[in-house]
């Protein structure tokens, strides 16, 4: 029973501030570092203590989860050709393994999101198109190239998730007969006469793709459109894409019923995505079809490019697209510094206003292939097929950072720092929980805290690290 006495001491004590008033917080944390064991390694929780005021002293990461912009359509890789007969050629035991290190959301890294391939592609083994010369009326098309390795590929990896994963494709080119040059490699145009018939080619493509089991979420329209490659390419200006869009693809995806397919302009480096944008923006009859711009990394960083493309056009989302290091050494496969770009690409990415990033071949085998053209590069994930043995690069735990906790429909929310050595980016997902993601690239340590809402939580950054902090 309280006293006269205790009652009057109570209500003169001051009321508790609201950061006071809050219960106790803890974080999850999971790190990955260099020079250690950690790979998306759990540690000890970090402990919400209250702080109305962030300290400028201290190296400090401010998030404000009442702020909440793009939603988040997924983190993933693609589903080539490669990948798929890499994947073919190892032990039963190491495809289990790879599809769950992948797609399985809590013994792997969660991907949601896969980009393919209409056609051949230089991760194939041969070119192929899906249809006979000269078959304007697609008579012959058929997609059994791809039953092989591909398709079987792509459903164990859809079986593997525990939940849907968005598929979208791309063409490299069109069959030859198509084209001006008469080849798939080398670059060359699409035919102005075979417009109509390459806007029927991708519907078919979904079609027959979506009879094999395999649901598609997207397209984009041509990969890399300024590129003459030595492997299949096919270019077009933003004027020629603009109205390929208008009046071919976009219409022939509206009558066969395939509108809700979220179709992709660019497809090539941030360098000048924001001229080609407005090439095709520009124009109502063409933008009506259009869901967004996808991008790369190869020539350049340009991230306030892809902001600039938002700020422009807020209506239009931003997917990047491919990414990844090539010209493959053996010697260097696990090297930091790949894992370092891909967590800078992203982190850098989603703050510009990305609704997704998607990662080169998930997998390729001890060469960096096959390829048809020689064009030999990294994966996060390398299968050597001679001895079945995985290698997992540094590249693979940085993407799951990103992938594993921040989950399809999270809103990224207002993220702030006043150590530029420490990049960091933030997450509301959709039931609820905050993810936030710290980098540091430096060869130090730095001791940090992460500020949200009147509460601190103070803790370490190793050098070469990035960590992710839920709660």
């Amino acid at each position: 029973m309280l006293t006269l006495a205790a009652v009057t001491l109570l209500a003169a004590a001051p009321a508790p501030s609201p950061a006071e008033a809050k219960p106790p917080v803890r974080a999850s944390l999971w790190l990955t570092a260099k020079g250690t064991g950690d790979r998306l390694a759990r540690k000890e929780p970090v402990v919400f203590e209250p702080m109305p005021q962030p300290d400028e002293a201290c190296p400090t990461v401010m998030v404000d989860p009442s702020k909440a912009f793009q939603a988040m359509e997924g983190f993933g890789g693609a589903l080539t050709d490669a990948a798929a007969e890499t994947f073919a050629k190892l032990p039963k035991e190491r495809q289990a393994e790879v599809l769950e290190a992948y797609f399985d959301p809590v013994n792997g890294i969660g991907y949601s999101l896969a980009r393919t391939h209409i056609n051949s592609c230089d991760f194939s083994s041969a070119s192929y198109a899906y249809a006979e010369p000269g078959d304007v009326e697609l008579k012959t098309f058929s997609v059994a190239p791809d039953r092989r390795f591909r398709l079987p590929f792509i459903k164990a990896a859809l079986a593997t998730a525990r939940g849907p994963v968005k598929v979208y494709a791309s063409p490299w080119s069109p069959p030859a007969w198509m084209k001006t040059n008469g080849n798939m490699l080398q670059g060359g145009k699409l035919r102005p006469e075979h417009r109509d018939a390459w806007a029927r080619y991708y519907v078919r493509f979904v079609e027959e793709y979506e009879k094999e089991g395999v649901p598609m979420w997207g397209l984009t329209v041509q990969n890399e459109p300024m590129a003459t490659q030595t492997w299949e390419s096919c270019l077009f200006t933003g004027e020629e894409e603009r109205d390929f869009v208008r009046d071919h693809l976009g219409p022939a995806l509206e009558r066969a019923g395939l509108s809700r397919l979220k179709l992709m302009i660019w497809d090539h480096n941030r360098g000048i995505l924001y001229q080609r944008a407005k090439a095709v923006y520009d124009d109502p009859a063409a933008s009506r079809y259009v869901w967004g711009a996808g991008f790369h990394w190869y020539v350049g960083d340009h991230f306030d490019n892809v902001r600039m493309v938002h700020d422009a056009w807020p209506d239009k989302h931003l997917l990047f697209t491919e990414g990844t290091p090539t010209n493959y050494d053996p010697a260097t496969v696990n090297d930091w510094k790949w894992g370092e770009a891909y967590g800078t690409s992203i982190l850098r990415d989603v703050q510009s206003w990305a609704a997704g990033w998607t990662d080169w071949n998930v997998l390729l085998d001890e060469r960096g292939g096959p390829n048809h053209v020689g064009n030999f590069c990294f994966a996060p994930v390398h299968g050597d097929t001679r001895t079945g043995v995985l290698t997992f690069t540094s590249a693979y735990y940085y993407i799951g950072h990103f992938s594993k906790f921040v989950r399809p429909g999270a809103r990224r929310v207002a993220t702030t720092t006043n150590d530029d050595e420490l990049p960091a980016t933030a997450f509301r997902n959709p039931d609820g929980r905050l993810v936030a993601v710290v980098m540091n690239k430096t060869d130090s340590d730095k001791d940090f805290a992460l500020w949200v809402d009147g509460r601190t939580a103070k803790t370490q950054s190793p050098a070469h690290s990035i960590l992710t902090l839920t709660w």
